[in-house]
């Protein structure tokens, strides 16, 4: 299938790796041209030599050089973004729910919520203006089913999954769709960090996954793809789960 993505102009932060880096890699393979950005200028130019994309230096907390980082992006790949996929790593876990203080609460909202959404303001206008846009987020499926121990990215990827959702009806008539994607048991550093070790993942998607293991990055990239294509452009405003049937909420 033809997503309709060759020489569209895309932007994916935080993809230095794992799910970020795969969604990159699939754009690529559609005929994307790629900008990938990571606060780490070794680590992103690193990844983007390996999957063909261009590598641009941006920390989500810098929420005042988003209009800078777009300008490059733009002027880099020789084109407007189109584009747009917001990801970021997750803020830290917890045993106690009511443990964490102001600081870690503000770090994670500007990370989950105002990073997102500093991104999608900057792109959003041009966007509309030409009558063609893919906006995606990635958050998780605690959105539906809030997981133990993380209750940060519980209530933050939350609060953007409820923004990006009010968003998508304002924009739907001028052609620009914006989804959120919710990765389950998806095999990253950051779960097996979580869990403990890839054996522990492993283990214990086979005993809670109806797939009977965790995901892979590709395979989660697959989805990221197509509903960042010109395939999919009757679908907006959605919350996707790509978790092996995991969640049980309708």
């Amino acid at each position: 299938m033809d997503l309709g993505l060759t020489d569209r102009v895309a932007l994916v932060a935080g993809a230095s790796k794992g799910i970020g880096r795969a969604i990159a890699a699939a754009l690529v393979a559609e005929g994307a041209r790629v900008a990938v950005s990571s606060r780490s200028r070794e680590r992103i130019d690193a990844a983007a030599a390996q999957i063909g994309a261009t590598g641009f230096e941006w920390d989500s907390a810098d929420l005042e050089s988003v209009p800078e980082l777009l300008a490059s992006v733009e002027s880099g790949l020789g084109g407007p973004i189109e584009v747009l996929v917001c990801n970021t790593g997750g803020p830290p876990a917890g045993p106690d729910p009511l443990g964490f203080g102001t600081s870690e609460w503000e770090a994670a909202h500007r990370s989950l919520v105002l990073a997102p959404m500093a991104l999608l303001g900057a792109a959003l206008p041009g966007m509309r203006e030409r009558g063609w846009g893919r906006v995606l987020n990635v958050a998780s499926s605690s959105v539906r089913e809030p997981l133990p121990s993380l209750m940060l990215s519980n209530a933050e990827r939350s609060a953007a999954l409820a923004a990006f959702k009010t968003v998508a009806r304002e924009v739907a008539a001028d052609g620009v769709t914006l989804n959120t994607v919710l990765p389950g048991r998806i095999l990253t550093d950051r779960l097996t960090s979580l869990a403990g070790s890839e054996e522990a993942v492993r283990q214990a998607a086979a005993e809670q996954v109806p797939a009977g293991r965790p995901g892979t990055v590709e395979e989660f990239a697959a989805v990221a793809a197509f509903l960042c294509s010109e395939r999919a452009s009757y679908v907006t405003g959605a919350a996707v789960p790509v978790d092996g049937g995991l969640l049980r909420a309708i």
